[in-house]
C-alpha cells in the first residue's frame, strides 16, 4: 500500500512539473510567434490567458506534494549542527520531539486548510481566467499537508524502530571524477 502511495506521490509531482513546463512554453512560443504577420491571424484565434494561472496553481499543488516527498526522502535542508553535539540519547530526543512538532503543525495547517476549503465549497468563488472552482483550486492545502503529516508520522515510526533517519547522499563531485566511466578532464581536452 505504502508503495503505491509513494509512486503516486512521485507520479503526480512529476506529471504537474511536466505539464506546467510545456504549458509555459507553448503559451511563450504561442505569444512571440503572434508577432509575425503571416501567423497572426490563425495564432490570435487561440485563447492562452489562462495558461499562466493554470501553471501557477499546477507548480503550487506540486510543491505541496514535493515538500511531503521532501519529508520521505529526506531531502529537506535542516540544521542540526546543535543537535549534533549532544549525546546519541539526546539527539533522539530532539529528533523524536522534532518529528512529532513537524506531524503537530502539518496536520494544524491541514485541518484550517480543510475548513477553509469546506467554506469555500460553499460559495460560488471561482478563479479569474479558468472559471474553476476555488475549493479544488486550495484543495491542495488540506491534501498536501496531510500527507506531509503522514510522512512525518512514517518518518518517526521507522526511526523510532531503527534509529536511522531518511538520508539524500548525492554522488561527491570527487567520487564522480575518480569513477572508472567518466573521463576525466584531460581525456576531454584531447
Amino acid at each position: 500500500m505504502l508503495k503505491w502511495l509513494d509512486h503516486l506521490e512521485e507520479w503526480l509531482i512529476a506529471l504537474l512539473m511536466g505539464a506546467a513546463t510545456l504549458l509555459i512554453f507553448i503559451a511563450v512560443l504561442h505569444r512571440y510567434a503572434s508577432g509575425i504577420p503571416i501567423l497572426y491571424p490563425y495564432l490570435m484565434r487561440l485563447d492562452l490567458s489562462w495558461a499562466q494561472e493554470l501553471c501557477i496553481y499546477m507548480f503550487v499543488w506540486m510543491a505541496k506534494f514535493g515538500a511531503a516527498y521532501g519529508v520521505r526522502t529526506g531531502i529537506h535542508v535542516g540544521v542540526d549542527v546543535l543537535v549534533q553535539k549532544l549525546e546519541p540519547h539526546r539527539q533522539r530526543q530532539i529528533i523524536l520531539l522534532g518529528l512529532a512538532c513537524g506531524v503537530f503543525f502539518t496536520a494544524t495547517i491541514g485541518s484550517l486548510g480543510a475548513y477553509m476549503v469546506w467554506r469555500i465549497a460553499h460559495t460560488q468563488q471561482t478563479s479569474p481566467d479558468l472559471e474553476a472552482p476555488m475549493w479544488l483550486v486550495y484543495l491542495c492545502i488540506p491534501l498536501g499537508s496531510y500527507l506531509m503529516s503522514f510522512r512525518f508520522l512514517q518518518v518517526g515510526w521507522s526511526y523510532w524502530h531503527s534509529g536511522t533517519l531518511p538520508h539524500y547522499d548525492p554522488l561527491p563531485v570527487a567520487e564522480w571524477e575518480s569513477s572508472p566511466t567518466q573521463p576525466t578532464g584531460s581525456e576531454l581536452c584531447r
